[in-house]
């Protein structure tokens, strides 16, 4: 009996964490209770487990009479100076018996006080351990599934993953290690309950929290946050010291923190973005690489309109929606987008612009129009054409010699802009060359 006794103390202490004087108190007062209720009736019982040993120890306590009328809660006044020196009628003697006699339905019973005692136990350790722990990470192994729920063993304990906090897409198999957001400890009637966590959006703060030392010392704030659990993630981030850029340190050398966030997601991409207090800029740096124009808000309802080009349309919304639906949480605004509407130039204003071209270089307005219409549209287009062309187009030989002479002083003119151009390039190269061969003279003689 010690030999067990012993055995369960030593097992409550190192796999449940049980102190070994609060199981002994346990097991003291089950067995006492159990006793009593079976071979000795209403009798008062004394018990001691010795913590060393594990041997128990039981007395009786009896009345001391004169007149015996109950054996089991009474006892003669000679034959209790067996058990104490001087007796007196009215006082109480204890007499030691065996704990084996204490009987099978005691010690069936007294093993039920046990379980019942350690549940208790369990569940108080539990409730201590993990109060603190609420909001923060913790990684288990799945063990089994329950009607959608995954069953996780973290630490000594058991927590749920309900089905309404898992990812889409992810399937987690009994064996593997999660990781996971201790959302809540719930009280139930049977006991704490940890409920934990992977879409919630505090899941991703304590990620960014553990990967980017910035964030975890203040430097660098999670300004706002919008998640599509398992498909894409907005984070804007802000410095409140200058010299460090928010996004960088989230990003990391070649990308190393964002990808360990990454893969701890399984996969479901993460966008990090500078944060601005001007909603036009912010939404500017959320939709890249898109870029939204002819922007419109309503600050009393908080709306915004914009437009973007046809090519940056399936961008800005993204799939099923999800790229626009994160940028207004992200924002904090209703957003409608439209399309840029492209205006075709008509015939008449290609034609009014083609002769304003040619206006441009002193061709009147009236042979500038007549000139477009033979398909004479810029002063490049003169390349080549002679004044007998021009006359068998149906202008005089005063007319053509005009509009050439008038080309030719166009073109002359911006030949002299590119031949100055030219002229001071290369005296910029040339004094580059000069620079560059002193340095190098310089270097071989240092």
């Amino acid at each position: 009996m010690s030999s067990e006794i012993l055995a369960v103390l030593e097992y409550m202490e190192k796999e449940k964490g049980i102190s070994r004087e609060d199981m002994i108190a346990t097991i003291e007062s089950a067995v006492k209770a159990a006793a009593e209720r079976g071979v000795n009736g209403s009798g008062d019982l004394r018990v001691e487990i010795n913590s060393k040993t594990g041997a128990m120890k039981a007395w009786s306590q009896l009345l001391v009479v004169e007149s015996v009328s109950d054996t089991a809660t009474e006892i003669h006044i000679d034959k209790a100076r067996l058990y104490a020196e001087e007796p007196k009628v009215g006082e109480s003697v204890e007499r030691e018996i065996d704990p084996a006699y204490l009987g099978r339905i005691a010690a069936k019973t007294a093993e039920q006080a046990i379980k019942q005692r350690l549940r208790q136990f369990e569940k108080e350790h539990i409730y201590d351990e993990f109060k603190d722990q609420v909001g923060n990470l913790v990684s288990g192994i799945v063990r089994r599934r329950e009607r959608g729920d995954l069953i996780v063993e973290v630490g000594k304990a058991e927590a749920v993953l309900p089905w309404r906090e898992r990812v889409p897409g992810e399937d987690w198999v009994a064996g593997e290690r999660v990781r996971c957001l201790l959302l809540k400890l719930e009280a139930q009637g049977r006991g704490p309950e940890l409920v934990l966590s992977r879409s919630s959006m505090s899941f991703i703060r304590k990620l960014f929290d553990v990967e980017v030392t910035e964030i975890a010392d203040g430097t660098v704030v999670l300004a706002a946050m919008a998640r599509e659990p398992g498909y894409r993630t907005k984070v804007c981030v802000k410095s409140t010291d200058p010299k460090v850029d928010p996004v960088g340190a989230c990003v990391g050398a070649r990308g190393a923190r964002v990808k360990s966030i990454v893969r701890e997601l399984n996969g479901e991409k993460v966008d990090i973005v500078r944060w601005f207090e001007d909603p036009i800029e912010l939404l500017a740096e959320a939709l890249k690489p898109a870029v939204p124009k002819n922007i419109k808000l309503d600050r009393d309802k908080r709306r915004m309109y914009f437009e973007v080009e046809e090519d940056d349309l399936s961008i800005a919304i993204g799939r099923k929606g999800i790229n626009a639906r994160l940028t207004s949480r992200l924002l904090g605004w209703k957003l409608d987008i439209g399309k840029v509407e492209i205006k075709e130039v008509g015939f008449d204003e290609r034609k009014a612009q083609a002769a304003q071209a040619l206006t441009a270089v002193g061709v009147e307005f009236e042979l500038a129009d007549r000139l477009v219409a033979v398909g004479l549209v810029s002063p490049e287009a003169f390349e080549g054409v002679t004044s007998e062309d021009l006359m068998g187009l149906g202008f005089t030989s005063e007319e053509a010699d005009g509009i050439l002479e008038k080309v030719a002083s166009s073109d002359d003119e911006s030949g002299d802009v590119d031949e100055s151009g030219d002229a001071d390039d290369a005296a910029v190269s040339d004094e580059t060359a000069v620079e560059s061969e002193e340095a190098k003279e310089g270097e071989e003689t240092a």
